[in-house]
């Protein structure tokens, strides 16, 4: 994709690179040596910045520390076995920012911008890719209200960034899972589908109550029974029953997630039957006791393909054997081994860095 719009460049005097170990990376705790930033204004997108990681300076009134009108996505970048960088489906992370920012009453952010601007950016930072299975590159590119008024309205002026995180497993080993049946993270209607901030931080608590329980993360249920199941607190989620892979469907309140949509495709290539659907917690169980639940697993950027060991819905647990699974495991072969160029990329995934 050649460049289309002008990038102004700033680059650090010294790099942090040389000080920093990419072994054992906690998830988004070191970031590279650069941001990309822009700002609208009057109307329009101004002039694309890339330049030191740094402060963020604001005022007290900011309309986000208020209103919380603030969007962000989550993307990541590989390197081949040959040491080529490479970006997993962007323009899927694009379409889907500008349906956050619709939903959100922000300004939508041109394709050039976004892609343009991300290319760059990594390009800047290459380097900072780490070299290792299961590590990559981490993209956070965010969007949030900057009017200096307090005041329940739309803003009139945004600020967008792209920040660089370079990371290793999200997850180091199978997962304890919490059956949500109190709190709720999304109704029809909201904002559930949206990748908002306002959506993460309404989850914080049950999280906390699952974690105290022992557990490492909750599977939200629908917000009138609490009985169908959503998305986890960081992915979505599938069940492997029979011969046949189950996720819900969207519907409006679950996020559409790139590596949902990746894993159904590899799936159904596996000649597994997928199913998008309501998915009620009874029929797992039922699954579970019947002895025809083989798998359940979450997806997302972050984490990727996450086995769950354990689903523990009012006091019932349903204890899985990761060890033997085929389905899922195969599943993330073949998507690292299309991220590492190691397999085909048919399905053009896979966004160059470089030219």
């Amino acid at each position: 994709m050649e460049a289309v719009i002008d990038i102004k460049v700033i680059k650090t005097e010294k790099s942090k690179l040389p000080g920093t170990s990419l072994e054992n990376l906690p998830f988004g705790k070191v970031f590279t040596d650069h941001m990309l930033e822009v700002e609208y204004k009057d109307g329009q997108w101004q002039q694309p910045v890339i330049k030191p990681f740094g402060p963020i300076s604001m005022l007290p009134t900011n309309a986000t520390l208020h209103y919380g009108q603030t969007i962000f996505e989550g993307i990541k970048a590989y390197r081949t076995v040959s040491g080529e960088p490479y970006i997993f489906r962007p323009f899927d992370n694009f379409h889907r920012f500008n349906i956050s920012a619709a939903r959100m009453m922000m300004p939508e952010i041109p394709e050039e911008l976004f892609i343009e601007g991300m290319r760059k950016l990594v390009e800047v930072d290459l380097d900072w890719i780490p070299n290792k299975p299961d590590h990559s590159l981490y993209i956070r590119p965010f969007m949030f209200a900057t009017d200096e008024a307090i005041g329940v309205r739309p803003s009139s002026t945004y600020s967008f960034y792209i920040l660089l995180s370079p990371t290793g497993p999200y997850y180091s080993k199978p997962c304890r899972i919490y059956v949500e049946e109190k709190y709720t993270r999304a109704a029809p209607g909201g904002i559930g589908f949206a990748k908002s901030g306002g959506n993460y931080a309404s989850s914080l608590l049950a999280f906390a109550e699952a974690q105290a329980k022992g557990f490492d993360q909750v599977l939200w249920t629908d917000a009138f029974e609490h009985k169908y199941v959503q998305e986890m607190g960081t992915m979505n989620v599938f069940f492997i029953i029979g011969n046949t892979a189950i996720t819900p469907n969207l519907e409006g309140s679950i996020l559409e997630g790139v590596t949902r949509s990746t894993v159904i495709t590899l799936l159904q290539e596996q000649g597994l039957k997928v199913e998008e659907r309501p998915l009620h917690i009874d029929e797992i169980i039922a699954a579970h006791k019947a002895g025809t639940l083989k798998e359940a697993f979450g997806t997302g950027t972050a984490a990727t393909i996450t086995p769950i060991k354990e689903l523990n819905y009012k006091g019932y647990e349903m204890l899985l054997d990761t060890d033997k699974w085929t389905i899922s495991p195969e599943v993330k072969r073949r998507l690292d081994a299309i991220r590492e160029g190691r397999e085909a990329d048919v399905h053009q995934w896979m966004f160059p860095v470089k030219g």
